[in-house]
């Protein structure tokens, strides 16, 4: 007989300590269309080389797309708060990989391994070099020989892709992306207001918001017939013909025509231009250029031509710069008898470029403003220091490019649009090493430097500068993929052939740009991107607790740093005062002047009247470009150190506190707005917050009145990377660096010190 009466109550758990918890089955998050390629089990995780106490065990994992670890079991309490929506914590890009190096301990042997080669050791470690700084070191002393063979042999294939298509981002980007609705035939990039320049519409707004009524766009270079390196739409003097145009345009190199990037209020205007390949017809070329640009110019100013290859360092010396400050921040075992870390990053030349581009862009800046003339900057190429130094005299001159939408657009018109070669700079295919060149992070860095000496003059944070840093080693996106415009055209092609894509769905197809951070991250996180000390226009600036101007102390002398011995054309016609310094007086160009007495020049009086004022944060800003004042981008060079991880510390904690003023402000004011004229059945409840939770501003949230006002335990200077596991070195405690990282006085060298009062 079945039984009458039906138990509702659980079964009683007892406890059986016979059996064995389930086994953890480690198995990768992986993307759509990503596959694994290959993988080893018992792979041991080096977090310090002093012991391994720390380490973490775990699988080794090869993908088409990413280096991954999954570790057994993670003792470390403090996660990153930045979850990344593609990459987990101990995740990889490949094309991140800068080096990936294998070792047999036992046999001494060592080995950089790339595209189908063979290994004749069994490699008992293997040493991940990643071009965002980290060193990821893995041991296989428990894995079997084979399995560890095979997966390091696969990363370093992987690694090393033979052609662009074999890209992840190229091969799977369509799939990742949510189909797009189309607007008059074009996707419709939904929650974006970044504009592309890639339609004429885009430049049509931007020649109206800079009331550039002399100029227009023009259409000579569509379906890329005139420049392959050209974007399709461009804008030209409006006095300049198409015909005459595509016949200038045989007189540059790859017959680049010289591009508009800015307008200033007072009619002047921001060009850049490549060499032009004949000398004899130099002149005679400059001459017509010239003319057209001075017609544009309501006073008919005179135009001034910036020869940027002999005032400023090239490719090669920025990248051989780069190294050396990368091995001084990353590789270079500081040992206590260490007595010159901070001469050696004076003496990497970093710093150096680094105001040697604020400096150049400085000059260029009085031209625009100061002296009411159009200025031609010209390189070979126009595709590298010309895009460094049209970024920076417009993120100068114009506070719209110091909002986050402005810094985007600025970033999409000057490289992406323009033509840098971000494919060879980046070396994604790593083809050829003498043309990689961190031109890209030397902008953020000169970027860096303004917010440093202006906090509240931009709307984004350093944490947004290092996270479009990392966004270049994800595969994904095509701000970074490419080197052209057309060759992005040609790319989507061959996708949409690849696929079996009907011809008539082409326009919904294209490939997701970096700009479209909700592929990256959540709403929740894109607040960490809002700067709260950010001053709108007409806002005023809060110190100490009053509220005044954003003011700036006085510099002696400090125009004096901007003299040189350039070259300048006026024109077309050598001649007039030379400001612009060569690139071989760069290191005397930072020396005092100790001349007893001597007449101001224009430049001086005009930099000097500047200082003199108090900077309006939404006009002309000009930074101090003393050498002491250049200081090392620490969240970007040092993050992944353990030993530069200040707990509980560092700029992350005035983050926190004025982020929760801004929210508590912004509550506030939600409040005052539901109370003004609502009636009493619409009046908010006691204890009830201003707007909803997932439309707040910033990341770090306003306390309520019950809760306790703890700052989290997670909070650390390198916020919010986790630098745990991901660079494996020696302890550094008692040296230089540890204390130059707990706030000891940074001590220059002689030579910089003295170069202070310069």
């Amino acid at each position: 007989m079945k039984p009458s009466f039906k138990s509702y109550l659980p079964p009683v758990q007892t406890e059986n300590k016979s059996v064995e918890p389930p086994i953890k089955k480690l198995e990768p998050k992986l993307l759509i269309g990503e596959i694994v390629v290959n993988e080893a089990n018992f792979v041991r995780k080096c977090i310090n080389t002093e012991n391994n106490q720390d380490d973490l065990w775990g699988k080794l994992i090869c993908t088409n797309f990413k280096v991954s670890f999954i570790p057994n079991d993670d003792p470390h309490k403090q996660k990153r708060r930045l979850s990344h929506k593609l990459l987990g914590e101990h995740d990889i890009p490949l094309t991140c990989l800068e080096q990936v190096v294998t070792v047999n301990d036992t046999k001494g042997k060592k080995k950089v391994l790339g595209s189908n080669q063979k290994l004749k050791f069994n490699p008992t470690e293997l040493i991940l070099y990643c071009k965002d700084l980290r060193i990821l070191r893995f041991c296989f002393n428990e894995a079997g020989p084979e399995s560890a063979r095979k997966v390091c042999l696969a990363i370093g294939h992987y690694s090393h892709p033979a052609d662009l298509q074999l890209l992840f981002g190229t091969e799977v980007f369509f799939i990742v992306c949510n189909p797009w609705e189309r607007v008059n035939g074009y996707p419709q990039r939904t929650g974006l207001r970044t504009p592309f320049f890639d339609r004429s519409s885009d430049w049509d707004r931007e020649i109206k918001r800079t009331s550039a009524s002399e100029w227009r766009v023009c259409s000579i270079n569509e379906d890329y017939i005139i420049s392959p390196s050209l974007p399709e739409f461009i804008v030209v003097p409006v006095s300049m013909a198409d015909q005459d145009l595509k016949q200038y345009s045989l007189y540059f190199t790859d017959m680049r025509v010289p591009l508009w990037c800015w307008n200033h209020h007072n009619g002047s205007a921001l060009v850049r231009m490549a060499s032009v390949v004949d000398p004899l017809t130099q002149r005679k070329t400059d001459q017509k250029i010239f003319t057209a640009i001075t017609r544009s110019h309501p006073h008919r100013s005179e135009v001034l031509k910036s020869e940027l290859d002999k005032c400023l360092p090239n490719i090669l010396e920025i990248q051989n710069a780069f190294i050396k400050i990368r091995q001084i921040c990353t590789l270079d075992p500081f040992e206590e008898s260490e007595e010159r870390w901070l001469s050696t990053i004076e003496n990497s030349r970093w710093l150096e470029f680094v105001r040697a581009f604020l400096k150049q862009s400085a000059e260029i800046v009085y031209y625009l403003d100061g002296k009411n003339v159009s200025v031609i900057i010209q390189e070979e190429e126009d595709r590298d220091l010309n895009c460094v130094v049209s970024s920076l005299v417009q993120l100068m001159l114009d506070p719209h490019y110091r909002s986050l939408i402005g810094f985007q657009s600025l970033v999409q018109k000057e490289w992406v649009m323009a033509g840098h070669r971000f494919l060879d700079r980046c070396n994604h295919l790593k083809k050829n090493d003498k043309e990689e060149s961190p031109l890209f992070v030397l902008f953020l860095d000169c970027v860096w430097q303004m917010m440093n000496q202006y906090p509240a003059a931009f709307e984004f944070t350093e944490a947004y500068l290092t996270v479009l840093s990392d966004s270049m080693w994800i595969p994904l996106f095509s701000t970074f993929l490419f080197s052209s415009s057309k060759q992005r055209a040609q790319n989507l092609m061959e996708f949409a052939k690849n696929k079996a894509i009907p011809s008539a769905e082409d326009p919904t197809l294209y490939f997701p740009s970096v700009w479209e951070w909700s592929l990256q991250y959540s709403t929740k996180d894109q607040t960490l991107f809002n700067n709260p000390m950010y001053v709108g226009k007409g806002a005023a600036c809060v110190q100490n607790g009053e509220v005044k101007s954003f003011s700036r102390t006085k510099q002696k002398s400090f125009s004096s740093t901007l003299r040189g011995s350039a070259t300048s054309l006026r024109n077309g016609l050598r001649g007039g005062e030379d400001t612009l310094p060569r690139r071989g007086s760069l290191m005397s160009e930072l020396k005092p002047d100790f001349s007893p007495a001597k007449d101001e020049s224009p430049s001086e009086r005009y930099f000097k009247e500047w200082f003199s004022r108090p900077a309006d944060l939404h006009g002309l800003l000009i930074p101090v470009l003393m050498p002491s004042h250049m200081a090392l981008w620490k969240l970007f060079f040092l993050r992944w150190v353990p030993e530069a991880c200040i707990s509980k510390g560092g700029p992350i904690t005035a983050y926190h506190k004025l982020s929760q003023l801004v929210d508590e402000i912004e509550i506030l004011r939600s409040q005052l707005r539901q109370y003004k004229g609502a009636s009493p059945a619409s009046t908010p409840l006691k204890g009830q917050r201003g707007r909803p939770s997932e439309q707040r501003n910033m990341y770090f949230r306003a306390y309520s009145p019950d809760e306790p006002q703890t700052p989290p335990d997670y909070l650390t200077s390198s916020f919010p990377f986790n630098p745990a596991g991901n660079l494996c070195r020696r302890y550094v405690y008692g040296t230089p660096i540890s204390k130059f990282l707990n706030g000891a006085r940074i001590w220059l060298s002689t030579e910089t010190l003295a170069n202070d009062t310069v």
